[in-house]
């Protein structure tokens, strides 16, 4: 059994609030994709919220005393939303915390959908936009009258194919995916659009090929029974745990504070690492930065870090891809 799926199964099953849309009853099927920026959640159809207790063998030896079971999807704009605190928290946490990757299949496909006023990609569309500002991270709608998504899962199986080349580089490969469709509104299921991504991260692209016929899909369903069983119904749902059984729940796009109580719930003593302090420095850790990231990590007001990123694109230090929505700067 894959590692993570034994790690996390020493967890207990929780049980989550629903984030439906307001005006759709509760037995209705809800687009994943509208997602409720009050919550910062995207909430899948069709789970239940109450699975019962998992009881299982121990988990694989980890070196790491805290564990972050991460539920997400490339397609999930609160987890791009989501994507400031994760950053921080692995800047500062990181070396306490062990952060598992898992996808949680937000849209099997559009057939599955046909109420709450959803029943195909252009109605999304325009969510997409709406929702940009609220996380003050560059999301653009435009891939769904484009060139629209037909499911989220080719994308999540790429992924757990680059997971088993190099777990790293399967990071920046997921980073450049998020990239793609929520910013440069690229069709994420296209074989070349995937192949390009896995280039940019250093992946064997033959390999990934193979591996996403193959292997990959096992540890793709993996993950979706992992999520059901621990009654996750949304995405980005974050569960953190200790040696001791105990846990904590991040559910949704939240502030930094919560992320870090939530480790200094398990682990009171608990100190952080020296983040860095300079837009150089957050280069030199990762290829790319959007300004609320930056804000979040520096601990400087969103405006100041747009204002920072400005300079130094026109330096020449740094590119940078502009939508109407906001931009992402990367590094020459």
């Amino acid at each position: 059994m894959h590692h993570t799926l034994l790690t996390a199964l020493f967890i207990h099953t929780i049980i989550l609030t629903g984030c439906a849309q307001p005006t759709t009853h509760m037995n209705d099927l809800t687009n994943p994709l509208l997602c409720d920026p009050d919550t910062g959640v995207c909430a899948v159809p069709g789970m239940e919220a109450d699975a019962g207790t998992l009881f299982a063998q121990p988990a694989a030896s980890k070196t790491k005393p805290i564990t972050l079971l991460y539920f997400t999807d490339p397609i999930c704009s609160s987890c791009w939303g989501a994507e400031p605190q994760l950053r921080r928290l692995k800047a500062e946490y990181g070396h306490l915390v062990d952060v598992q990757y898992h996808m949680g299949g937000l849209l099997p496909g559009w057939d599955v959908y046909n109420s709450g006023g959803i029943s195909k990609p252009s109605d999304v569309a325009g969510h997409w936009d709406e929702v940009s500002p609220h996380y003050r991270m560059p999301i653009i709608g435009d891939v769904w009258l484009e060139d629209p998504l037909p499911s989220s899962y080719p994308p999540s199986i790429a992924f757990k194919a680059a997971q088993l080349q190099d777990p790293a580089k399967a990071l920046v490969f997921l980073r450049r995916l998020r990239e793609q469709v929520l910013v440069e509104k690229k069709n994420i299921t296209k074989w070349p659009v995937i192949a390009d991504a896995a280039t940019f991260a250093g992946l064997d692209v033959t390999r990934l090929e193979a591996d996403h016929k193959g292997a990959a899909n096992a540890l793709f369903q993996a993950d979706l029974t992992l999520a059901r069983s621990l009654g996750v119904r949304g995405f980005p749902t974050f569960i953190f745990s200790n040696d001791a059984g105990e846990r904590q729940l991040v559910y949704g796009a939240r502030p930094y504070a919560t992320f870090e109580e939530a480790v200094k719930k398990l682990m009171p003593g608990a100190a952080p690492d020296p983040r860095p302090s300079t837009l150089p420095e957050l280069f030199a850790t990762h290829h790319s930065w959007c300004a609320e990231e930056v804000a979040v990590m520096l601990g400087i007001t969103h405006a100041q870090a747009l204002a920072q990123l400005q300079a130094a694109e026109k330096a020449g230090t740094v590119r940078a891809v502009h939508t109407r929505n906001g931009s992402v700067w990367h590094r020459r």
